[in-house]
């Protein structure tokens, strides 16, 4: 069973997962980071650029938040990019002492998924403002259909400017995390049982065959496996 929430103190999502039968679950790629405590260990989940499968034991308990694009790099302290396609231990970023005492007050929290929470937004307080609106707008721009030039000019970047700052931010640069933020809000559109060509046309498609390509590339599964 997966639980999610808003978070009001910072730009995060909560969220909790009870594993209640054994198999897998495909994780998509949305732009995001993940600090993840499993109940002994707390993880580092990056910036995907393809699904990523996770195999699934009944009674595992997750608690963690999830970073909004752009947001990761200021929580852990690390660029994006370095975290690309990579799931870690949060000890080899922050050292394994500071993550072992971390983990004690994690294991004896009685709920861990708010100790997550208050310890984001507590560093997330000292976010650069800038950093913030560059992210902001970046994300804004590319969810509302601009090409990359419009963005770069927004920000006051080169496009080379831009991929660069973008990695740092994301994980990956604008064209990529476009397509990424194209799907999402595609696949929201999908499970409301629109139809696969209202879909491609409302979501920025050429055609229902490039957004099936596209779901393919990077769910790594065709929409009816992915929806069912």
């Amino acid at each position: 069973m997966y639980v999610e929430r808003r978070s009001p103190l910072a730009p995060l999502i909560v969220w909790t997962r009870t594993v209640e039968a054994d198999g897998s679950a495909r994780v998509l790629p949305d732009g995001c980071i993940d600090l993840i405590w499993s109940g002994d260990e707390l993880v580092v989940a990056g910036p995907d650029t393809l699904a990523h499968v996770v195999e699934d034991r009944v009674g595992a308990r997750y608690a963690a938040v999830r970073c909004a694009p752009g947001v990761g790099p200021a929580l852990l302290g690390t660029p994006a990019d370095a975290l690309r396609d990579r799931r870690i231990p949060l000890a080899d970023v922050w050292g394994e002492r500071d993550v072992r005492i971390l983990s004690e007050r994690l294991a004896a929290a009685p709920d861990p998924a708010a100790f997550l929470e208050e310890l984001a937004a507590a560093r997330l307080r000292d976010r650069d403002p800038e950093a913030a609106r560059f992210a902001g707008t970046v994300v804004g721009e590319l969810r509302a259909g601009a090409d990359v030039a419009t963005v770069a000019a927004g920000v006051r970047l080169s496009e080379r400017q831009l991929h660069r700052r973008s990695l740092a931010a994301f994980g990956y640069g604008p064209k990529t995390l476009a397509r990424v933020l194209r799907l999402e809000r595609a696949l929201d559109l999908a499970r409301t049982g629109m139809p696969p060509a209202r879909v491609a046309a409302g979501s920025g498609y050429a055609d229902q065959a490039h957004f099936a390509r596209d779901v393919k590339a990077l769910a790594g599964v065709p929409l009816r496996t992915l929806l069912g």
